[in-house]
């Protein structure tokens, strides 16, 4: 897979087989509360799955594995929705355990390289992680620092003993990329030490790191401020918001049942289409498309082609939404509303949520579907088909 990608977006070669490994198996203690950190709600999803979303969406990246701890493993499916990962691992005690036993569960895969991130930072940039990964060519460990701005001081409890000369300090970030047997072997010979970071635990291997410039915007959410900074970082990011709307019909025909917005109904009759027909999500496609005046569905996927018969309408949808992604953007909420006679929707609402939010990638609370009639008027009225609109409200960089 990395190498197919790779192929399409031009990259190096030598940059392939590069797994993620996300380590979120910590309580954040220092957040308080009872639900750990990484799984609170930040822009309509959660932390950790802002910062599965970067590697798993990168060109690179092969897959992504998640270390957790076992008793969080429905938060860790719920976040994860959507998204393709390899089944987590569990973590240890510490962080340095809980990482290698990341590296153990990827070793069977053989990659060439692994970049380590920390859950807790939800928004490691693409050109951040492109960075890591070329100066894999360079070093067999990279790290993304940031220089220290404020003056530094070491005091002895509230009392200040000296200034601390900075020029030759930097912050530590994540994702820390390493080539991957080297941080293995260095995380099996240092078992039981204690370390801060991976990048310490490569120098006591004799590894030597070479320095890649950081991201501000790649922060840590230690404690509630920095997710209330994180909200502001992420909805002034996406200040582009655009609007989109759709609108589809189909008439009724021969079968037995029909599908409407991804969900298989029941029905006395089928809807008449090149495709599968599913009216809900053919009008959402148009409105997303719309959103980044990107046309159409039929532009994109013409009736008068012979390979988009009888297709399931995910994979139009599927590919709205990775042109909006392709434009660094965001699908922030979309709202259907079927309009037929029969059948009813209501007891199908539920699953139909579900699905577009999958398709999407979304949260389902930023999915609306709705029905209605037309009192037996029109030809919805007149029960000879399905009618679907839909709006899109997509966010994009400034």
């Amino acid at each position: 897979m990395a190498v197919a990608k790779a192929k399409r977006v031009g990259y190096p070669l030598a940059m392939q087989s590069v797994y993620a490994l996300v380590v979120a198996a910590g309580r954040g203690t220092r957040f308080g509360g009872e639900q750990p950190k990484q799984y609170l709600p930040l822009a309509g999803h959660t932390v950790l799955h802002h910062a599965i979303a970067a590697f798993a969406g990168h060109p690179l990246i092969a897959n992504v594995q998640v270390v957790i701890r076992p008793e969080d493993r429905d938060l860790f499916d719920r976040a994860v929705a959507g998204l393709n990962v390899l089944p987590p691992v569990a973590g240890g005690q510490t962080r340095q355990q809980s990482v290698r036993h990341g590296l153990e569960a990827l070793a069977v895969r053989r990659p060439h390289r692994v970049l380590i991130h920390d859950g807790a930072r939800p928004f490691p940039e693409k050109a951040l992680i492109d960075r890591i990964i070329g100066a894999l060519d360079r070093a067999p460990a990279a790290i993304p620092c940031l220089p220290l701005r404020d003056t530094v001081k070491r005091a002895r409890g509230d009392l200040i003993q000296t200034t601390v000369d900075r020029s030759d300090l930097w912050r530590a970030q994540t994702p820390q990329g390493f080539h991957f047997e080297a941080i293995l072997a260095a995380h099996r010979a240092g078992a039981g030490r204690a370390s801060t970071d991976d990048s310490a635990v490569a120098e006591a291997a004799g590894l030597m790191p070479i320095l890649v410039a950081g991201d501000e915007a790649n922060m840590k959410i230690t404690t509630p401020e920095d997710l209330a900074t994180a909200e502001r970082l992420r909805a002034a990011r996406f200040g582009d918001v655009r609007i989109g709307q759709g609108f589809d019909v189909h008439a009724f025909g021969p079968g037995d049942k029909l599908v409407i917005c991804g969900v298989s109904i029941p029905h006395h009759a089928g809807l008449v289409g090149h495709s599968d027909a599913d009216v809900g999500l053919h009008s959402l496609t148009d409105a997303v498309l719309g959103a980044i005046g990107a046309g159409d569905i039929g532009q994109h996927f013409p009736p008068s082609d012979p390979k988009w018969r009888g297709a399931s309408s995910d994979q139009f949808l599927r590919l709205a939404a990775d042109l909006i992604r392709a434009r660094g953007g965001i699908v922030a909420a979309v709202d259907v509303t079927i309009i037929c006679e029969r059948p009813k929707i209501a007891p199908h609402r539920e699953a139909m949520i579900g699905r577009v939010a999958a398709i999407l990638g979304i949260a389902c609370d930023r999915v609306s579907v709705k029905a209605t009639t037309t009192d037996h008027l029109g030809f919805t009225g007149r029960g000879e088909g399905i009618a679907a609109q839909a709006i899109a409200t997509v966010k994009l960089p400034l």
